[in-house]
């Protein structure tokens, strides 16, 4: 059975440590969105040592992919998934840790460093990853993913109304993103647009998607103010406009239409996958956090002369949140286990990882408000921000609805 290591279990506390020292204080300025959150992040993978160690694995992806391209092969370094990888172990604690305190921080990391980075190592060029993963891999630069449209949230291919054209070597890129992470202030985004052949026998529904990399302050790229959310206040959320984009061949994913391992709908496919497998450890970071605190306060509160850890009813919840606690953490493990195994997490079995643990998530952030009582609907008990935090878990990464689809997919062969 998989457990957590002393060295896991080692850097959860130094992390803890962090937390309550570098972001505790914070965390009204994060979640009033007077504080971006990238300065903190930045300090937090310099005071660990990421931005050293995501540096120095760059540089010996970049050596092994050079030695390929020469014929040559080196030794395998026998990393396997590990390490502050989303789904290695230390990158479940991270993203879990954070989440209880203020999840938008995970939320724009996850998009800069998983989204972003992932996409443009699984699908950039050798130049491409040369020209822009240095700057992102440390978050000195930060990056956004941008797929999500005012019409095509969950329909999001076949509602896509993006579009680029060709203009000789250069592609011209009209439309609109909204709901985008970091939009407000990315210095890097990889947009997804459909291709206008000029064909009008071609369905718009079914023409071929391509992935692009912007930089900010390109003609015709507009970002965005950040829009005020219900929760997850601390990740900057935004719109995104292109009014004639011109986009050169270079800033092509891939810099091919016709990619070996697929066109743009296969690479946000993946991304998919990632990002909701990524939706597992955030809720088992607020699970954890509110039942660490109802836990707190129900042998502090009293009712009738008794502390209420005492009713009945309140064991019932503390004890429903054990049993969402153990089996969003078994999701978590499985997934630790198989990354580093080497074995894909397919897109259904992350749909239902998503499914679940959000519902979990929110269901116990709502018991929790209810065991804490008026106390729990008021703002200065932590309660509040977590229960509304949680329920964009059921809607971030694709909406619960559109996972039962993808599930169902997965069982029946579609």
């Amino acid at each position: 059975m998989y457990e957590w290591s002393d060295t896991d279990l080692m850097f959860r506390d130094a992390l803890r440590g962090f937390i309550e020292k570098e972001i505790k204080p914070h965390v009204d300025k994060l979640e009033s969105g007077e504080l971006p959150p990238f300065e903190i992040i930045r300090k937090m993978y310099a005071t660990f040592g990421m931005d050293e160690m995501a540096s120095e694995a760059l540089e010996k992806a970049f050596a092994k992919e050079e030695a390929k391209e020469r014929g040559e092969t080196l030794p395998e370094s026998g990393e396997k998934g590990g390490g502050f990888s989303g789904a290695g172990s230390m990158g479940v604690i991270l993203n879990s840790e954070l989440a209880g305190v203020s999840l938008g921080l995970v939320a724009s990391m996850g998009v800069s460093l998983g989204l972003t980075v992932g996409t443009l190592r699984s699908r950039g060029t050798l130049a491409q990853k040369k020209r822009w993963l240095p700057e992102l891999v440390t978050m000195e630069k930060v990056g956004a993913w941008a797929i999500t449209e005012p019409d095509s949230g969950s329909d999001a291919f076949g509602g896509m109304k993006s579009y680029v054209r060709r203009d000789g070597e250069d592609y011209i890129l009209n439309g609109q993103k909204t709901f985008i992470t970091n939009g407000p202030y990315a210095d890097v985004t990889i947009v997804y647009a459909k291709l206008d052949e000029g064909d009008s026998s071609v369905d718009r529904r079914d023409r071929k998607v391509l992935g692009f990399v912007l930089d900010k302050g390109m003609e015709g790229f507009t970002q965005s103010p950040p829009f005020k959310k219900m929760g997850m206040n601390s990740s900057p959320t935004g719109e995104l406009f292109f009014d004639n984009v011109r986009i050169s061949k270079d800033r092509l994913l891939g810099e091919t239409e016709n990619p070996a391992k697929g066109d743009g709908k296969e690479s946000a496919k993946e991304s998919f996958a990632a990002e909701r497998i990524g939706i597992a450890s955030l809720a088992l970071g607020i699970i954890n956090e509110c039942q660490r605190l109802c836990i707190d306060y129900a042998k502090t509160r009293k009712l009738w002369g008794k502390e209420i850890a005492q009713f009945q009813l309140i064991q019932l919840k503390l004890a429903e949140m054990e049993v969402a606690r153990l089996n969003v953490q078994n999701m978590v493990f499985n997934a630790i286990e198989r990354t580093a195994a080497g074995n894909k997490v397919t897109l259904a079995e992350a749909s239902a990882m998503k499914l679940y643990s959000s519902r979990a998530a929110t269901e116990v952030a709502m018991e929790a408000v209810q065991l804490f009582g008026g106390n729990g609907y008021m703002a200065e008990y932590k309660v509040e921000q977590l229960a509304r935090d949680a329920k964009s878990l059921m809607i971030y990464a694709g909406s619960n609805e559109i996972q039962v689809t993808h599930i169902a997919k997965g069982l029946l062969g579609g």
